[in-house]
């Protein structure tokens, strides 16, 4: 039976990745200036990350409950907090070019 720590583990497992997903993006999407290269990095380099913290979470920190096998573990640990970060930056955040920053002060 699934405990109610296990259970808060697991959210915090899931709120994590999805927030380091959507931070990553957007940091890529600001920093590179292809859209290849922002869709490859992105596809390759937050799950990458999304699964070490993961298996730091999981393992040491010991959160979130025995899934049972490690493709639930992706599924439920790395690729639903990715489409939620991912979604979350390109639906919800406005473009990169959109966004205006201030005027940067010379210094003498």
């Amino acid at each position: 039976m699934v405990s109610v720590a296990d259970i808060v583990g697991l959210l915090v497992v899931v709120g994590v990745n999805a927030a380091v997903a959507a931070l990553a993006t957007r940091f890529l999407r600001v920093r590179l200036a292809t859209r290849w290269g922002i869709a490859l990095y992105v596809v390759v380099l937050v799950p990458a990350v999304q699964l070490l913290m993961t298996l730091f979470f999981t393992g040491p920190l010991g959160l979130g409950p025995d899934l049972g096998s490690s493709l639930t573990v992706l599924a439920v640990a790395v690729a639903l907090p990715f489409a939620l970060g991912v979604t979350f930056d390109y639906f919800w955040m406005p473009a990169p070019a959109e966004v205006e920053l201030p005027e940067r002060l010379e210094q003498s």
